[in-house]
């Protein structure tokens, strides 16, 4: 089985789960990035869709993410199916693991914005849900 930290659309009960799951995948655990990332809800869609992007650690926060386990075939498939500009690499998390993870290419940031401050993806979700919580 092989790691893979989510971030956005692929959390459990958002619209992309069901793709974790049909390639064998297993929840593992909640976590939380080190706090050396920026979090941006991109442009385009739907589903919406965020991008974390590695940053110098004085310039991000933790953002909040999901582990899963996918076979090696299930890993393969899914991985292949990513369409840019999201990537995957290997994601800094705060318990000290390094799973692979969900990342986005500087250049799809254009017309992004930053919701870091919402601390994930879900937080920005429930402030746009609730626009005067925002």
């Amino acid at each position: 089985m092989i790691e893979i930290a989510v971030v956005g659309a692929h959390l459990t009960g958002l619209p992309l789960n069901p793709e974790l799951v049909a390639q064998g995948g297993v929840f593992l655990r909640a976590a939380g990035t080190k706090p050396c990332y920026r979090l941006f809800a991109l442009a385009g869609g739907p589903p919406r869709r965020p991008g974390l992007l590695r940053v110098a650690a004085r310039d991000g926060a933790s953002i909040a993410a999901e582990v899963w386990a996918l076979p090696d075939d299930g890993f393969g498939r899914f991985v292949a199916a990513i369409p840019a500009p999201l990537c995957i690499g290997t994601m800094l998390l705060a318990d000290a693991t390094t799973p692979k993870g969900f990342l986005v290419e500087p250049e799809g940031l254009a017309g992004a914005e930053d919701i870091t401050r919402y601390g994930g993806w879900r937080g920005f979700l429930a402030a746009i849900a609730s626009p005067t919580s925002a």
